[in-house]
C-alpha cells in the first residue's frame, strides 16, 4: 500500500512542533510533597515517578499462541500488558495518580500471532477496521507518550499511521525524519504538566528517539520517505530546545540500546545501541529509558562528560516482563524547580494477576487469534523437533531450507538466473518449535519462524559461500579433541544469539570445533566435489541477513535477484497448505556435522 503523501506531510507539519500537556491536580502524593516542605524549613520539595516499558512485541496477554498456553520460561517470567497494567495501578494508588507519567520504547505492534493479526488477517487498514489490540490496551492503561521502535515499521508506514491515529498518546520519533523536508515525521516530543501544591507546575519533556537501523531493516517500506540520523546528533538539537521552553526535567524514550555497539558493522550510518552515548554526550538530560537490546538494566548510571553531572537509565525487560519506575525528588531552588536526585529500579510482572479490566476488554481479539492459530493447514508424517538444532543438521530446520528455495526456484523460472544452482540459510529461532506427526495447524509453523523476516534472492560465489560458513562457525566454543562435550555449552559462543548461527543447505560441510574460530570451515563441497571459489550461486536469504543483520560477510553487498513482501512465516504456512503435507524424507539430511581433527562429535 503506497504512502498518501498529502496525509503523511499533512502529518508531519502538525507533528513537528506538536506538544502535548498532561494536566494534574491535587492528590495524596501533593500533600505529601506540601508537608515534606514543611519539615525541611520551608524548602519546597516535590516527588514524582515516571514508569516505563519496551519491547512489548504485541503481548497483551500472559500467552504463548505458538504453544498454545500460558507463557512460561525458565525463569518462570510473565509477560504482557495486562500484568503491567496491574503494577501501574499499584504505583499510582502508592504514588497518587496525578503525580505518575506511563511512558513505553518502542517496538509494540509487531512480535506475537495476536499482533499480527490486526496487522495482516484483520488489518486495521481495513475500512471499517478493528482498533489494534495494543492501542485499546495502552489508551486503557492510560500511557501517556511512546517512542517508535524499529519492528513498528514492519507491517509499512499506513499500518503504522492508522495505529498513531488510534492511540490517545502521542508517538514520538525526533529522529525519524520525512525524507524530502528533513522535518520530523512523527511528534519530536511531548511535554507534561504536573501541578505541585507550591504554586508552580514541573514541566516534564519526553523525548522520543529511535532506531537509525529502520534504514536497513525495513528499506523497502521507508526508502525515499523517511530517514533516520544518529540518536545523539537529534539528542544534542531537542534537548536545548526543550530547557529553553521551560521543562524542568527531560527524559529521554531511546529504542537503542546503552552498549554504543551495533550489530551491523559498517552497514549501519549510526549506533544503533546508542543510549549510553546519548547520556554521556548531550547535557542537560536527567534519565533514558531505554529499549531494543532486550536486556534488563534495573538502574545504571552514565556521566555526561561536558557537565559532570550523572544520568540514569533504565531497561526494562522485554515483553512486559518488567515495569521500570524512575522516582525523581525536586527541590526549589532560586525560582525554578531543580532535580535533586533520581534513582531506578524494576518490578517484576510476574508478582501480580492480570488486570481483568485488561484481560476483559480484549477477550474477543484473543479468542479470534487463539482459534485462527489452531486452524489445521496439513499433516506430517514424522515429528520434528529443533532441541538439537543448535548443534546438530536436524528436519525441522531443513523444512525451513526447503521451503525457501523450492520458493526461489519458482520465482526464478524463467529468468537468466533460473539455471543456478539455489542454496538458502536458515537458523534456530526457537529451540522448543516442534511439529508433530499427523495434524498441523498454523501455530505449529508459526512457531518455527518467529520473526517477521522476508524472502531474497542474492547472487553469491563459492568464495563468499565459504566465508559466510566460517563466519557463522564463531558461534561454537572452541573444545579441544579428548574433552568432553558439554551441548548446554558448547554454543553462543562470546554471546553469539542462537539466530545469529546459519546453516546453509545444498553444500555439505564441517565445522572442526577444536580449531579457533575463524579457521574451522573444512571439506565444503557441492554435489560431492569440493566447491570451486567461482562457482556461482543464488542465495536465498531472509531479509535481516541479507540487509547486513549480524554483519555476515559479503551477501548485504551482493547482487540483488529477487525480494518478496510476504513474511518467510506465511511463505511456509502457504506451502503446506497447497502440498497438504509433509514428509521429512523429502527433504530431510545431513549436510553439516561437528568435528574434531575430522571425528564426529556426535
Amino acid at each position: 500500500m503506497p504512502l498518501n503523501r498529502r496525509k503523511f506531510l499533512g502529518k508531519s507539519a502538525v507533528t513537528g512542533a506538536g506538544v502535548a500537556l498532561a494536566g494534574a491536580v491535587g492528590a495524596p502524593g501533593a500533600r505529601a510533597a506540601e508537608a515534606s516542605g514543611a519539615a525541611d524549613g520551608g524548602a519546597k520539595r516535590y516527588t514524582f515517578t515516571v514508569m516505563g516499558t519496551t519491547d512489548l512485541h504485541g503481548n497483551v496477554f500472559n500467552w504463548d499462541y505458538f504453544t498454545d498456553k500460558e507463557f512460561d520460561d525458565r525463569d518462570h517470567n510473565d509477560v504482557g500488558l495486562a500484568k503491567v497494567s496491574t503494577l501501574v495501578n499499584r504505583v499510582r494508588a502508592e504514588k497518587g495518580r496525578p503525580h505518575t507519567l506511563l511512558i513505553d520504547a518502542g517496538d509494540t505492534i509487531q512480535g506475537t500471532q495476536l499482533s499480527y493479526y490486526y496487522a495482516k488477517v484483520d488489518p486495521i487498514t481495513a475500512e471499517g477496521g478493528p482498533v489494534h489490540p495494543m492501542a485499546q490496551a495502552m489508551n486503557a492503561m492510560e500511557y501517556d507518550a511512546a517512542a517508535l521502535g524499529n519492528h513498528e515499521f514492519n507491517y509499512g508506514i499506513p499500518v503504522l499511521r492508522k495505529f498513531e491515529q488510534q492511540c490517545r498518546f502521542p508517538l514520538l520519533g525526533a529522529n525519524a525524519l520525512d525524507a524530502r523536508t528533513l522535518r520530523p515525521a512523527f511528534a519530536p516530543y511531548s511535554m507534561h504538566r504536573l501541578r505541585t501544591p507550591f504554586g508552580r507546575d514541573v514541566k516534564v519533556a519526553v523525548l522520543g528517539l529511535t532506531n537509525p537501523g529502520i534504514a536497513i531493516w525495513d528499506k523497502a517500506n521507508v526508502q525515499g520517505k523517511m530517514t533516520f540520523p544518529g540518536l545523539e546528533e537529534q539528542a544534542a538539537k531537542w534537548v536545548p530546545r526543550l530547557r529553553s521552553m521551560g521543562a524542568d526535567v527531560v527524559i529521554v524514550s531511546a529504542h537503542s540500546g546503552s552498549s554504543g555497539t551495533s550489530s551491523y558493522g559498517d552497514q549501519l550510518p549510526h549506533i544503533e545501541n546508542a543510549a549510553g552515548l546519548v547520556a554521556e554526550q548531550v547535557p542537560g538530560i536527567d534519565a533514558i529509558l531505554v529499549g531494543h537490546a532486550h536486556t534488563e538494566i534495573p538502574e545504571y548510571f552514565v556521566t555526561n562528560k561536558k557537565t559532570g553531572r550523572q544520568v540514569v537509565l533504565s531497561e526494562p525487560l522485554k515483553w512486559g516482563q518488567r515495569l521500570t519506575l524512575f522516582d525523581f525528588e525536586l527541590v526549589w531552588v532560586k525560582g525554578c524547580w531543580k532535580v535533586e536526585k533520581v534513582g531506578a529500579k524494576v518490578l517484576n510482572s510476574n508478582t501480580v494477576e492480570e488486570d481483568p479490566k485488561i484481560t476483559k476488554l480484549l477477550s474477543d481479539e484473543h479468542q479470534k487469534v487463539v482459534a485462527y492459530v489452531n486452524q489445521v493447514i496439513g499433516t506430517n508424517a514424522a515429528e520434528m523437533s529443533s532441541v538439537e538444532a543448535p548443534y546438530k543438521d536436524v528436519p525441522i530446520i531443513d523444512l525451513i531450507n526447503h521451503i525457501q528455495a523450492d520458493t526461489v526456484k519458482q520465482a526464478l523460472a524463467g529468468t537468466e538466473h533460473a539455471s543456478l544452482p539455489v542454496l538458502s540459510q536458515a537458523a534456530c529461532f526457537s529451540r522448543s518449535a516442534r511439529i508433530p506427526a499427523g495434524a498441523v495447524t498454523i501455530r505449529d509453523v508459526a512457531g518455527l519462524y518467529v520473526f517477521e523476516n522476508t524472502l531474497e534472492a542474492r547472487l553469491m560465489t563459492g568464495a563468499q559461500m565459504k566465508a559466510y560458513l566460517e563466519y557463522s562457525a564463531k558461534y561454537f566454543v572452541q573444545t579441544a579433541p579428548g574433552a568432553a562435550v558439554d551441548p548446554a555449552k558448547l554454543t553462543n559462543a562470546n554471546g553469539t544469539p542462537d539466530y545469529n548461527y546459519d546453516v546453509v543447505s545444498g553444500l555439505s560441510y564441517e565445522i572442526d570445533i577444536a580449531k579457533p574460530a575463524g579457521s574451522r570451515v573444512t571439506n565444503v563441497r557441492f554435489e560431492g566435489q569440493p566447491l570451486a571459489d567461482d562457482a556461482r550461486f543464488v542465495f536465498a536469504v531472509n531479509n535481516y541477513r541479507a540487509n547486513g543483520g549480524g554483519n555476515f560477510p559479503h551477501v548485504a553487498g551482493t547482487q540483488l535477484l529477487w525480494s518478496n513482501s510476504d513474511e518467510i512465516r506465511n511463505t511456509m504456512i502457504a506451502w503446506v497448505k497447497a502440498k497438504g503435507s509433509i514428509d521429512p524424507a523429502e527433504f530431510a539430511a545431513v549436510d553439516w556435522k561437528l568435528t574434531r581433527d575430522g571425528t564426529p562429535v556426535f
